[in-house]
């Protein structure tokens, strides 16, 4: 990935602009931080046309001297003590409102994710879709069906790369009961170490911040360095300013907590503090700061999956804010714009599985060797993958004999749809593993 470009310094703008007496003029063109919507960075900007009979760098300070008339300082700062900021242009507002009514609080989403019954098959879904994405993001090696398949089987990890993606999955599941605990440095190190635990060369470096002989550098993989992250002996000091920030007690003014939480992915990810699980421990705990903060769907969403399919996107938010006086807005922009997608991703996915559901039930209702007590029975199965029917349940259900619920329960289990299992001297039905692509492949065996 290319470097972009540092911008002029505004500072040494300014002091021409005031010599040459132009600095009204610019504010009379320019009265906004952003150019037709974009929140603009020197790297894209110098290729524009810029406005009236303004020069370049006269449209860039003029920029710059809106920018950083509205911007909110936040206790981080760089490796030269100079501090982060950021600004909410639009549509940062819009988005953060948009993203309040669909992600927290008693947004209405469907059942398929409110009932006990299917929440957890979602839960499951997404965790595995982030562990696998967010490994991969790292440089983990192999395919999606292997992955899940390796998790939902419950076998060990046969390699590093699949390792990460174990790690990976269990550290998101850890990440869901932590939501009411604050974060604090040893929290931190104990989700390193879970994602990293069994893939280091060196194991000692699993839980514990880098050693001062451990400098690492950000590179590409032609070995250009990015970042240069804060020395080893500044971590501790640094990882506890991390935590008050995470846990509210900075700064004293108001920091949306969408805000917050993406900060503190950048927050982890500027300082790397470790050796090396940096990137899947920054998302880990962007996810425990929503959920934290109540934003509850999020433990559906996978935003590495949205991350890896333009990962150069990513990588230059980081490094748009470094070359422009550490202004956050740009990482913030990018971060929102990853969560918006992942949420109408879930929207659409459950809107699909919903409809999906609908046909299927319908099409139970067309099986004519089926009777209207077996096809309640399957639909009702449909809706609640959990639950269990025995012959008494079914007699009680619909009113039949002993028999006649013996048989329509066992016909079922004949045809794969329940499985049937023995407790002591009762049969139990469960609906089978798949159901519903069995349904999409039953035929009529009369046809």
């Amino acid at each position: 990935m290319k470097m972009p470009m540092s911008p002029p310094d505004w500072r040494v703008l300014f002091e021409k602009v005031q010599v040459d007496n132009r600095l009204p003029h610019l504010w009379e063109v320019v009265n906004g931080p952003s150019h037709k919507g974009a929140y603009l960075h020197w790297d894209k900007l110098r290729h524009l046309q810029p406005p009236e009979d303004l020069s370049l760098d006269e449209w860039w300070l003029a920029l710059k001297l809106n920018r950083n008339s509205i911007r909110t300082l936040i206790p981080l700062q760089d490796t030269q003590e100079r501090t982060f900021s950021f600004l909410l242009p639009d549509p940062i507002p819009q988005w953060l409102h948009e993203l309040d009514k669909r992600v927290g609080g008693s947004v209405e989403i469907s059942d398929q994710i409110t009932s006990s019954d299917t929440r957890d098959r979602y839960i499951v879904n997404s965790l595995i879709e982030e562990s696998i994405t967010s490994s991969q993001l790292e440089g983990a090696v192999t395919t999606r069906e292997i992955a899940k398949g390796m998790i939902r089987s419950g076998r060990p990890a046969r390699d590093i790369s699949e390792q990460m993606i174990l790690n990976n999955y269990r550290t998101m599941q850890y990440i869901r009961g932590l939501k009411d605990k604050p974060l604090t440095p040893s929290l931190i190190c104990e989700i390193q170490k879970r994602v990293t635990t069994d893939t280091l060369d060196d194991p000692t470096a699993a839980g514990r911040i880098r050693r001062p002989d451990e400098k690492i550098d950000v590179a590409d993989l032609y070995d250009e360095v990015f970042h240069n992250p804060p020395p080893s002996e500044e971590l501790e000091q640094r990882m506890q300013a991390m935590c008050d920030f995470a846990n509210g007690k900075t700064p004293d003014s108001f920091v949306h907590p969408i805000i917050r939480a993406i900060l503190l992915h950048f927050w982890l990810a500027y300082d790397h503090p470790f050796k090396d699980g940096n990137g899947r421990s920054a998302r880990a705990i962007f996810y425990w700061s929503m959920l934290n903060n109540d934003y509850w769907i999020c433990e559906f969403i996978s935003i590495s999956q949205i991350i890896r399919r333009a990962p150069t996107q990513y990588y230059r938010s980081f490094l748009y804010t470094e070359t422009d006086d550490n202004d956050l807005t740009y990482f913030i922009l990018h971060h929102l714009g990853v969560i918006r997608k992942a949420v109408e991703e879930l929207y659409a996915y459950i809107d699909r599985k919903t409809e999906e559901t609908r046909l299927l039930v319908s099409k139970i209702q067309a099986i004519d060797y089926l009777n209207h007590r077996q096809r309640a029975l399957i639909s009702r199965a449909l809706r609640h993958p959990n639950e269990t029917f025995t012959i008494e349940s079914h007699r009680v259900s619909h009113n039949v004999v002993h028999q006649t619920a013996r048989t329509d329960l066992q016909s079922l289990a004949e045809s794969g749809l329940l499985d049937a299992r023995k407790h002591g001297r009762t049969w139990v039905f469960k609906p089978a593993a798949e159901l519903e692509k069995k349904l999409r492949k039953l035929k009529d065996p009369a046809k």
